[in-house]
């Protein structure tokens, strides 16, 4: 077949992963899903193996090939057209239980030519806290329900007690059921559009399309990594405790560059306790797909021949190798950190392509209880943006969401006022705690201010790059910390990992991020960038004559 017919129908399989998102979207009925978009879709082919993504969360899109093959090795030949899958294994495939994947199967004339799946994060699963993602969870049978590749539908038929099942289980069933449903409805569309393409080119021609787009992609992520010097990189970080100890918790990389493969060997990193502040393999090799796609072709479009030249090496049982049945269900903070050590180890490397550190955490605030308006009770889970670090020819980014989330938004203000009890006092950088200052500083953190309006409120939070700064590059200064504050009773307390915590009518609830790292000597930066800070109110003058050596 032509390349031209192979490209557009490369083009027309995004265009249907894209649409995906737009109907789940669309559909939804939890904020944290059409408002934040905490969801990704995409297609496999026959073999299991990712063929197109939509721009979504950027850890779901490195576990869809997980996924589907979990699906397929479960039930083998008992796959059949209108069969619809459940799955959110954190330790086979996924992330954690929150993020339900719907997976269906695409026959063609009986036969089977594809796979469509969406993942989105359901505000609650049940276990033991409101939310689902108890800091204080040792196993993951105090984190909810699991749906270990359960058929929602056979043969186009909806089992009703799988939905029971869900109902009985999850605290907001109504939110629950209708975000099901949208999935449901991002992957029948799919369905259709694949049927589409068919009918127009040919179940071959597509079979053959599939190849070429992973066989291609395949070749240019050999090239990239042809041209990178051979050799075995070291970095190492720690974890800012886990909620149960305070102490920092090593993690390690050797990053081994030989002609056009890599390895990434975690050996060496710190083993699992019982904190759910941990993940699976699936979630740390998914977000080292992320960081080696960033710095080989961040635009192109993704699929699983981009990692066809990867080989991720680490033994089970460590803080990113979760073994069943351990709790994971902060999952996002640990792999954050694992994408940031693969980051550092891209940075002699590619050095036009990589920033200093980021803030990493997604910062994650939950808050919960009764809304004193109407009686129902309420569920917000908010992931905060912050600071970005430096490059060799830019200032840091400010306020842009950690990498995992790839393509997430922040809740609008007005939405949040009108859906919870909750006033914000204000939202703005985060420019008092500093920032990583260079040649080229980093970019800031936000601050963001809730009023609580009732007593019947709760809230917990596992925040990391809360002690470890995030890093700077060539004598550049490191970034700043992430936190919370409780202000209760006129006093303030700073905390980072805590269990569920009353809140009362009046607190107020302030979640800061930090700034990146910087890049390149201070002393160097340039004179009318300094000016330029100054009167943006970034620094003070007094600031910019001792770290800049600024005169005007």
């Amino acid at each position: 077949m032509d390349k031209v017919t192979l490209d557009i129908i490369w083009g027309k399989l995004q265009a249907t992963s894209d649409e995906m998102g737009v109907v789940l979207a669309k559909a939804s009925m939890s904020p944290v899903i059409y408002e934040v978009l905490d969801f990704a879709c995409g297609l496999c082919d026959y073999k299991g193996e990712m063929v197109s993504v939509q721009n979504g969360i950027t850890i779901f899109t490195g576990t869809f090939t997980d996924d589907v093959k979990t699906i397929m090795n479960k039930f083998k030949k008992n796959i059949h057209e209108g069969d619809i899958f459940l799955l959110n294994d954190p330790h086979r495939s996924g992330t954690h239980l929150n993020d339900v994947s719907v997976i269906k199967p695409i026959f063609i004339d009986d036969k089977l030519l594809s796979f469509a799946i969406a993942d989105a994060h359901w505000i609650d699963i049940g276990g033991s806290v409101t939310g689902s993602m108890s800091p204080q969870a040792t196993d993951i049978y105090q984190e909810g329900l699991q749906l270990p590749g359960v058929k929602l539908y056979k043969k186009g038929e909806i089992q009703n007690d799988i939905q029971d099942i869900i109902s009985s289980n999850v605290r907001f069933s109504t939110l629950a059921l209708g975000d099901l449903n949208a999935e449901v409805a991002a992957v029948n569309i799919a369905e259709s559009r694949i049927k589409e393409i068919v009918e127009k080119y040919g179940y071959q021609t597509v079979i053959e399309a599939f190849d070429y787009l992973k066989d291609t992609s395949e070749n240019i992520a050999k090239k990239a990594i042809s041209k990178m010097p051979n050799g075995t990189y070291e970095v190492e970080d720690v974890i800012d405790g886990d909620g149960f100890t305070e102490d920092q918790i090593p993690i390690k990389l050797k990053l081994i560059v030989k002609d056009n493969e890599i390895e990434f060997d975690f050996n060496g990193t710190s083993p699992q306790s019982e904190s759910p502040l941990k993940c699976g393999k699936g979630a740390l090799f998914s977000m080292v797909k992320t960081i080696f796609k960033s710095v080989v072709d961040p635009h192109a479009y993704t699929n699983e021949g981009w990692f066809r030249p990867l080989k991720l090496t680490i033994p089970d049982g460590t803080v990113f190798s979760a073994t069943y049945p351990s709790s994971t269900s902060w999952y996002f903070e640990v792999s954050s950190q694992g994408a940031d050590l693969v980051w550092k180890a891209f940075a002699p490397l590619t050095k036009e392509m990589i920033s200093a550190g980021s803030y990493v955490s997604l910062t994650a605030s939950f808050i919960y209880g009764t809304d004193h308006r109407n009686g129902e009770p309420f569920m917000i889970v908010e992931p905060h943006s912050g600071g970005w670090g430096a490059s060799s020819n830019s200032d840091g980014t400010s306020g842009l969401i950690a990498i995992l989330d790839g393509d997430t938004y922040n809740y609008s203000i007005e939405l949040f006022e009108a859906k919870f009890p909750l006033r914000c006092k204000q939202y703005k950088l985060n420019t008092k705690a500093g920032v990583g200052h260079g040649e080229f500083r980093g970019g800031f953190g936000l601050l963001r201010e809730y009023e609580i309006l009732n007593d019947d409120t709760f809230t917990y939070c596992n925040i990391g790059r809360s002690v470890a700064k995030p890093w700077g590059i060539n004598k550049a200064h490191e970034g700043t910390n992430n936190y919370m504050i409780i202000h209760s009773k006129g006093k303030d307390k700073r905390v980072t990992r805590i269990p569920s915590t009353k809140l009362s009518k009046g607190d107020l609830l302030k979640i800061v991020t930090g700034s990146g790292g910087g890049f390149g000597n201070p002393k160097q930066r340039k004179k009318e960038n300094v000016l330029s800070d100054i009167e943006n109110g970034f620094i003070s003058k007094e600031d910019a004559e001792k770290i800049y050596n600024f005169k005007q």
